[in-house]
């Protein structure tokens, strides 16, 4: 789908594409959503299932000559070999978690019919996660990928690593000047994100999965072996549901075509060629352990959120 202005009569500019003072001015809605899912993990009790997060990582620190009962899977092999002795790595917990956003602003996010286009609302729930973790003290960097330029940010911490985020973010929510052409940009910003992200960080994948493609599919699958992986999938009504009986023109900015929803079989393919893809995508993701948070244009972002992270963590409590 190519941009198109919201109908809400009550959308402006702030709707189109979000300032780095609206982004800012999020903080104070912040204060509610927990990301501290290391209490969830915690209360997976005897007999349950080993948890889906790992909560804060390792760091290595030194090595040291190995001691019977030592894990043979922390031996150094480097120093063992240079020394002729057995030594193995020491590691403490991470003081600091590192949190990474992978944001995708492809031409698919530069659309909606409620209050905001749905990359405007990517970019809200992103600083919202930018300042809730910064209320606890984490890192926070992010990956944001657009249709003609990217961000990459590595995990910092304090207030500056998050307004930097929020300058990325609000920078790149530019819509473009013309339809982009369809480009495979979400599974980029993923391998990216394997790169990026340490062993035990948490990264959360904003986006509306119509970049799900194979590529995407491998590295979200060599990401998520090592890393806590979280979906917010940003939809928009439309997408799901047609609009009145009627004859549209249509565009994705390239060809031009004509959408009758006065028929009933057209309202019902409509219907289902969205729930197929959205089935797909989510069942793919559900392969992985990945829990999926939804959200839509119209929606308040903070509420949203809120909602998604106490469902998730009572179900990796449950289960």
């Amino acid at each position: 789908m190519s941009a198109a202005v919201a109908t809400d009569p009550g959308v402006g500019l702030a709707g189109v594409q979000a300032s780095r003072e609206q982004l800012i001015a999020l903080r104070h809605r912040a204060s509610a959503i927990d990301l501290r899912t290391r209490r969830a993990a915690q209360g997976v009790v005897g007999g349950g299932r080993q948890s889906r997060l790992r909560g804060r990582g390792m760091e290595y620190t030194e090595s040291r000559p190995y001691l019977p009962g030592d894990d043979i899977r922390n031996i150094d092999w480097r120093v063992t070999a240079r020394t002729g002795r057995a030594h193995t790595k020491l590691f403490e917990e991470e003081r600091e978690r590192p949190v990474l956003l992978v944001v995708d602003l492809g031409g698919s996010m530069f659309f909606g019919t409620r209050r905001s286009f749905k990359s405007v609302l990517a970019v809200e729930v992103a600083s919202l996660l930018a300042w809730a973790v910064l209320r606890v003290g984490d890192r926070i960097g992010a990956i944001v990928t657009a249709p003609a330029s990217h961000a990459e940010l590595k995990p910092a911490g304090g207030p500056r690593a998050v307004l930097r985020v929020l300058a990325a973010l609000a920078e790149l929510s530019t819509p473009p000047a013309e339809a982009p052409a369809p480009e495979p940009r979400l599974g980029r910003a993923v391998e990216r994100a394997r790169r990026v992200a340490r062993p035990g960080s948490l990264c959360v994948m904003v986006s509306d999965l119509y970049g799900l493609d194979d590529d995407a599919r491998h590295h979200l699958g060599r990401l998520r072996a090592h890393c806590d992986v979280v979906a917010v999938h940003v939809t928009d009504p439309l997408e799901s549901e047609p609009p009145p009986p009627a004859r549209y023109v249509v565009s994705d900015g390239h060809a031009r075509g004509v959408l009758d929803t006065s028929s009933s079989a057209v309202r019902d393919a409509y219907r289902a060629l969205f729930e197929t893809r959205w089935a797909r995508a989510h069942e793919f993701l559900a392969s992985l352990a990945i829990p999926v948070i939804g959200v839509r244009t119209g929606d308040d972002a903070g509420a949203a959120l809120r909602r998604g992270l106490a469902a998730r963590a009572s179900a990796t409590v449950t289960t």
